[in-house]
């Protein structure tokens, strides 16, 4: 039995309907095999670095659990066909590792300096500027 975490990203346009049904499949999929379902972190509605299928967009969802092998073969064979399904990524967890929550988001813009300003830069505990 190892531990996975598969990296779901859903059409932003699915019904929030069949994206549960998707997620409950790989549930019911995880538990028939006699695998452990560990988690299931929805991360929203995220930008993605370039388009999709035309889309800019994706639902993010992060699903941890322990399986066998072939199970997540299966899986992974399941959620190429599926529709609604925009990409996935399929990974082993290092052992002991521990989750955290989804990376925030980063703001629309980020202002950058105006020309001729020049910062110092802040001091580090030891009173040298690196």
């Amino acid at each position: 039995m190892n531990e996975y975490e598969i990296m779901l990203l859903l059409d932003p346009e699915l019904a929030e309907t069949r994206a549960n049904e998707i997620i409950q499949r790989i549930r019911d999929s995880v538990d028939g095999a006699g695998g452990t379902w560990d988690g299931h972190e929805p991360w929203g509605r995220r930008r993605l670095a370039y388009e999709i299928d035309h889309k800019g967009e994706a639902v993010y969802h992060l699903l941890l659990f322990s399986a066998p092998t072939e199970t997540l073969a299966e899986i992974t064979r399941v959620l190429k066909i599926t529709d609604g399904v925009v990409r996935h990524g399929a990974f082993r967890r290092v052992k002991g590792s521990v989750h955290q929550k989804a990376p925030a988001q980063a703001p629309a813009a980020v202002a950058a300096p105006a020309a001729g300003d020049t910062a110092a830069p802040a001091d580090d505990t030891d009173g040298t500027a690196e």
